[in-house]
């Protein structure tokens, strides 16, 4: 049929889910199949639309790039009749690195990949964390879902009426964008994956930008942008896509919608070419283009066999403690001077001679005064300027507030003493709340109350709160939110609970006499507990925590490897199979990895709000510099992998 030479083009904005790929797959699809009943030519989704563009961290997941081709596979699957050309956004890694791509799909096929070039790092963009340039990219053809396909900035993809290149968000607001030169070389319509994100009075500028770009290039712009379901843990997406022809909108969307959207425009590209033969401007002969010796893959087709496969090597239980003798003095002598080192910065920089930390006879808070202890020691400010303060409440025993309390004396620093019972049944009035309840609230009231005493009682004399929460229960979010987990400078956040007790059996052993040396050791050795809940008739503890979440060796281990090296579920599974193989059955090994995934993913928002605290090791979670994820990410890719293993 004669289109008279208009060509229909789409930009689609649809509902998404943050690393959901199977969920966001979906939505593409269903946008997909509209634009071809509409007989759309070509539809663009958004920038890295089929994981989300907020992923943070998780874009160094094996599990989320795997996801990401699997849906990729199911879109090929089921487009394998469908005429319009699809453009879809997500990471993909090629040679050793992780690029920022688009994949431009039509009847089931992958025609061609464009990776991004310029990738912003400024203000609330650090795409350089995870993504390379097309500028690093040395290969021109990516074997894809067993498929070898161009990949590169330099595609103009061509159908019997028009001409077509892509770019990416950045390279848009670029000094000279991609698609200039692309223009030149042919490309009559230019396709956007977007993801930028609003700011007060941004959309006015990317409007006029747009217009501007299509002008330039005489040519079609179709901008699709990121909207409703990217995270807005700290920035807000509208979904402002827009469709522009040599200067003029033709369409706009939306602005934060909750819905998917899709606009559709008829850009007149006979109307195009006329413009361009005119403008004798636009020649491409003025431009002298550098070209580079590039590097060609040559692939070998070789018979493998195919069987269980045995691992021949060792992997230690505890990755984060150091299994020879010689290894580990030295590194806790230099893991405890990091903890010294970063609290004796804070405390010179805040000019405060005076401390106030919670002691409750546990590993961490022994851990924690330890530092404290030897900080003011190297600083020259008396142990009587800490304020250890022992709160006991209903679930307390005599084991630990005994071993609080010696360690306080044999330390030397100032004891106060604090019981939060009255505190809480006359809170438990206020609320209404049965004090005979012993649920979440009952124990979450607890650990409030003795951080609200801690913060005005730092007032009071003029000090800093020092945290106790470590690496471990954050991962796994064992901490009352504004309880236990709020400070003003947490010296264990950067320390495994393994590598707590390791550090307290040391410090003991290396720097105390024979009395404190017997109190650290029988803290070392106490069952890890809130102690939240009344003891037993016995007075023994009732609440381990390790009953409730699983053991902190496993957990250790596969956070470990989670953060470390972004390792898949299955594989940290075969690991832990290998490594705790004497321990703990398999079926115990599965229970606890979904454990710890599923507290993982949903307990992301504490640690988006974590107070300061010194980096010792290779892992950490902090949302400033080591584990950026959004707290409204999907687990479910890995919660089906998980399930796929039983």
């Amino acid at each position: 049929m004669n289109n008279y030479g208009f060509v229909r083009v789409a930009a689609a904005t649809p509902s998404l889910k943050v690393a959901d790929c199977d969920y966001n797959a979906n939505e593409i699809l269903k946008l997909a199949l509209d634009a071809e009943k509409n007989k759309v030519s070509a539809i663009v989704f958004p920038e890295l639309s089929i994981t989300g563009y907020t992923c943070g961290d998780l874009f160094l997941q094996r599990t989320l790039l795997e996801g990401a081709q699997q849906s990729l596979r199911r879109i090929l699957d089921a487009t394998k009749e469908c005429s319009t050309i699809i453009i879809v956004g997500m990471p993909l890694e090629v040679s050793d690195k992780l690029y920022n791509a688009a994949v431009v799909i039509c009847g089931g096929k992958i025609l061609g990949i464009v990776p991004k070039t310029f990738l912003p790092n400024y203000n609330e963009f650090y795409e350089k964390r995870w993504f390379s340039s097309s500028a690093e990219l040395k290969d021109e053809v990516v074997y894809l879902c067993d498929n070898y396909v161009p990949i590169g900035i330099n595609l103009i993809f061509e159908t019997q009426d028009f001409k077509f290149s892509v770019e990416i968000c950045e390279d848009l607001w670029t000094p000279i964008p991609p698609s200039c030169i692309a223009s030149l070389n042919g490309a009559e319509i230019v396709f956007n994956l977007s993801a930028s994100n609003e700011t007060t009075g941004k959309h006015i500028y990317r409007k006029s930008l747009i217009a501007q770009q299509s002008a330039r290039c005489i040519g079609g712009y179709v901008y699709a942008a990121a909207g409703n379901g990217e995270s807005t843990t700290d920035i807000v997406f509208s979904g402002s896509s827009m469709i522009a022809e040599n200067g003029s909108l033709l369409a706009e969307a939306g602005r934060f919608s909750f819905d998917s959207q899709m606009i559709v425009a008829d850009i007149d590209v006979e109307r195009l070419k006329s413009d361009r033969y005119r403008n004798k401007s636009f020649s491409l002969s003025e431009y002298k283009l550098i070209n580079e010796l590039e590097y060609q893959n040559i692939w070998i087709d070789r018979e493998i066999t195919v069987e269980e496969f045995s691992l021949n090597r060792y992997v230690s239980p505890t990755p984060f403690v150091p299994s020879n003798d010689s290894t580990l003095n030295d590194r806790c002598d230099e893991i405890f001077s990091i903890q010294v080192g970063g609290l004796a910065k804070r405390l010179l920089h805040t000019n405060s001679q005076k401390a106030v930390i919670g002691i409750s006879g546990g590993l961490d808070s022994t851990l924690a005064l330890l530092v404290l202890v030897k900080t003011f020691d190297k600083l020259n400010i008396p142990r009587e300027n800490i304020y250890g303060i022992t709160m006991p409440g209903f679930g307390t025993t005599g084991r630990t507030y005994n071993n609080a309390i010696r360690l306080m004396q044999a330390l030397g620093v100032t004891i106060k003493e604090i019981s939060i019972n009255e505190a809480v049944i006359q809170h438990f009035k206020d609320i209404g709340h049965d004090v005979n309840t012993h649920d979440i609230t009952y124990e979450n009231s607890q650990a409030r109350e003795r951080t609200q005493i801690l913060m005005d009682y730092a007032n009071k004399v003029n000090g800093l709160v020092i945290g106790t929460g470590d690496l471990s229960e954050l991962a796994l979010g064992w901490c009352t939110y504004n309880g236990d987990h709020m400070s003003m400078y947490a010296v264990n956040t950067g320390i495994p609970k393994t590598l707590v007790r390791t550090l307290v059996v040391w410090i003991a052993n290396t720097h105390m006499d024979k009395a404190s040396k017997e109190i650290l050791r029988d803290v070392a050795d106490t069952p890890v507990s809130p102690e939240l809940l009344p003891a037993d008739e016995n007075g023994n503890i009732v609440q381990k925590t390790e009953d409730t979440v699983g053991p902190y060796i496993l957990h250790d281990f596969f956070l470990y490897y989670v953060l470390r090296f972004g390792f898949t579920p299955a594989k940290i599974y075969f690991l832990a199979k290998h490594s705790f193989k004497a321990e703990y059955t398999k079926e115990e090994i599965l229970k606890w990895l979904k454990v710890f995934f599923r507290r993982f993913f949903s307990q992301q928002f504490k640690r988006s709000c974590l107070p300061d605290g010194p980096k010792v090791g290779s892992v950490n979670l902090s949302p400033r510099g080591d584990w950026r994820m959004p707290s409204d990410a999907s687990s479910s890719l890995w919660m089906k992998e998980l399930d796929a293993l039983e």
